[in-house]
């Protein structure tokens, strides 16, 4: 009898099932009324003295181990279902959502796209500038209001003759390519810019812009209309028309503002074009002789346009978005809707 339940034992140390099915019948062999346990309980009731003690043992040691193995076996098959049903090749697939550029990625890079058409290099440069690049340089007077902590974001601690502060326009780029090349120069210049302005739906304190600049001998203020004009049409289409309104900046003379008629209401009036029909959509002129001249290029032989314009601004025209904060909110709910923009 100690042979047999050492036997059993084995066995069941050694048992293993490939499904729930074998492993229901091991277990009725086993531990089932007519099963190998219960016949051992028989016999041993027949046993007397010191043999019944030991046997006895043995009889437990083989009932508690085959219990532990069955329920052992049991949990990996249940495991090995569960795991196959999640990984099971015939089930349909599901679209998981995948990520995108975001939307004034979309548009900075279509605007760049329109502007190398027409043989514009792009230049960069960087965030945090100095007083020179961003005010002196583009006939900026020292009293202008630009230069004010309230217009603009300075850095401390800062050198007094040429404080650094995040750079307010992408003209700073201009200076410096200017400073380092002769005419004939045609660039534009993304990048983000930073004022010191309250946020609502049509402004941020932090944006992005995309500036322009030709100089070559002869350049004519038709010529920077007619760039205007065939860039507002690419990227709107061919109905949209542009306006150019009589305006001042520093670094510009003649100088205007530029106008694209609003997409988003049809020129009806909404609250982005504020009831007008038209969306200001950046800033123009023909290069102030005095930013040749300190950048070391002689405004008696060169002329030139710049232009500038707000990525967020064209964003808002192209897919009719009421709201400028909404692309800084990071709601994906938002982003999803530009999947197809890519």
């Amino acid at each position: 009898m100690v042979k047999r339940i050492e036997k059993l034992i084995a066995e069941v140390s050694a048992f293993t099932a490939d499904n729930v099915q074998q492993l229901e019948e091991f277990r009725v062999k086993l531990l089932g009324k007519k099963g190998d346990l219960s016949l051992l309980f028989e016999e041993f009731k027949q046993v007397e003295g010191e043999a019944k003690r030991e046997l006895g043992q043995k009889i437990n040691v083989l009932k508690s181990r085959a219990q532990a193995r069955i329920n052992e076996l049991r949990e990996a098959l249940d495991s090995r279902q569960v795991g196959a049903a999640a990984l099971d090749p015939s089930r349909p697939g599901t679209a998981d959502y995948v990520g995108t550029r975001h939307p004034l990625s979309v548009v900075r890079s279509e605007i760049l796209d329109i502007f190398k058409r027409l043989g514009f290099a792009v230049a960069e440069g960087p965030e945090v500038e100095d007083d020179r690049h961003v005010f002196a340089a583009l006939n900026f007077p020292p009293e202008h209001p630009a230069r004010d902590m309230q217009d603009t974001f300075f850095i401390d601690p800062q050198p007094a003759d040429n404080p650094a502060l995040l750079r307010t326009h992408t003209s700073s780029i201009q200076v410096r390519v200017m400073e380092r090349q002769q005419p004939p120069i045609r660039i534009v210049c993304p990048g983000r810019v930073f004022r010191n302005e309250a946020i609502s739906a049509r402004a941020h304190c932090m944006f992005h812009q995309v500036e322009g600049l030709y100089v070559d001998r002869n350049v004519s203020f038709a010529d920077l209309k007619q760039t205007l004009l065939y860039f507002a049409r690419e990227m709107f289409g061919a109905g949209v028309e542009i306006r150019l309104r009589p305006s001042y900046f520093p670094f510009t003379e003649p100088s205007a503002e530029l106008d694209v008629s609003c997409s988003i209401c049809g020129g009806k009036g909404c609250n982005i074009c504020k009831g007008t029909g038209w969306t200001e959509v950046g800033g123009c002129g023909m290069v102030h002789p005095n930013v040749f001249e300190s950048c070391h290029i002689d405004s008696a032989k060169y002329s030139g346009f710049a232009f500038g314009m707000g990525v967020e601004r064209m964003a808002m025209l192209k897919y009719q978005v009421r709201d400028l904060r909404s692309y800084f909110d990071n709601d994906v709910r938002f982003l999803r809707q530009f999947a197809a923009a890519v």
